[in-house]
């Protein structure tokens, strides 16, 4: 290859790389029943939507970030072990699910430790992520990013760059940046949609807004530096989960209506983006590619 067509193939090799889509989908691997009185009432579901979403993602090759509370790991050694044998990594959500602004840096860092030793005994390779409960960490709990770096981890998708009814940090930016303790900070995709702000690339919003107004969002997602982030839980697929009041919802019929709508249509949500040409990888290995901050 001559100088000039090496030049040409370095250009376009460069454009193609800009313009990938990459979609951060995630799963927070939780059992939402611990959250409420008498919850093992109620049906086991937790294995069986995550194997329907491994079969999803093995259907198109994808591998994603499984962000894993550690007394699911405990629980579901099996399930850790099914996902890690395919590829998909294995982050930290904490123990128990509870929120940071609940702990002190003491009892969060044992909290965080048993976590760890947790995913690691269950099949976890290693464990470099972290996912803060309910996206609490904020400004008043970034004392957090001192524990992360004193447990060796070294990402965190932990924080709501926008006001939030539960937690957000406005201010953060809503780029990726290192932390003055090291940590890479990737906050949540978020998007104006009139007054409001909000993280429309997965959970409930995702299920709730119409369609083409996510389209709209989600096709300025053109290249590496501005993946789309989204978050996922078993129950979002779960049509056949039986029906109680989720925890934090402070008993709104309203709110809890929501946590049950449009479950239906997330598969088909998911097949328009990677119809957009999305692609779905690991949050290490798009660090590990595109992040060199």
């Amino acid at each position: 290859m001559n100088q000039r067509a090496n030049l040409r193939f370095v250009f376009f090799a460069k454009v193609v790389l800009v313009l990938e889509k990459i979609f951060l989908f995630s799963v927070d691997l939780e059992d939402v029943r611990l959250g409420i009185p008498y919850g093992l009432q109620y049906k086991d579901r937790l294995a069986a939507n995550t194997i329907a979403y491994l079969n999803w993602l093995r259907k198109h090759t994808f591998k994603c970030t499984f962000f894993t509370v550690g007394n699911v790991a405990e629980k579901y050694p099996s399930l850790i072990n099914e996902i890690t044998s395919e590829g998909h990594e294995i982050a930290s959500h904490t123990l128990s699910h509870i929120p940071l602004d609940q702990h002190t840096p003491e009892t969060f860092k044992a909290d965080l430790s048993q976590n760890i030793e947790l995913l690691l005994k269950a099949g976890a390779k290693s464990v470099t992520g972290f996912r803060a409960p309910t996206f609490s960490l904020t400004e008043k709990t970034k004392w957090a990013y001192r524990i992360l770096k004193e447990l060796n981890l070294t990402y965190s998708s932990s924080v709501l760059p926008a006001d939030n009814p539960l937690y957000g940090w406005k201010n953060f930016g809503s780029q990726p940046r290192k932390t003055d303790e090291g940590i890479l900070e990737i906050p949540m995709t978020v998007g104006n949609f009139g007054p409001l702000v909000i993280p429309y690339g997965g959970g409930v919003y995702f299920r709730i807004l119409p369609e083409f107004l996510i389209s709209l969002k989600t096709k300025t997602h053109t290249s590496v530096q501005n993946p789309l982030l989204g978050y996922f839980h078993p129950y979002d697929i779960d049509t056949e989960q039986e029906h109680f009041m989720h925890p934090g919802l402070n008993n709104s019929k309203v709110y809890n209506y929501l946590m049950y709508y449009n479950r239906h249509k997330v598969y088909n949500r998911l097949e328009t983006l990677v119809k957009q040409g999305f692609s779905i990888m690991t949050y290490s290995e798009y660090v590990g590619k595109h992040l060199s901050i």
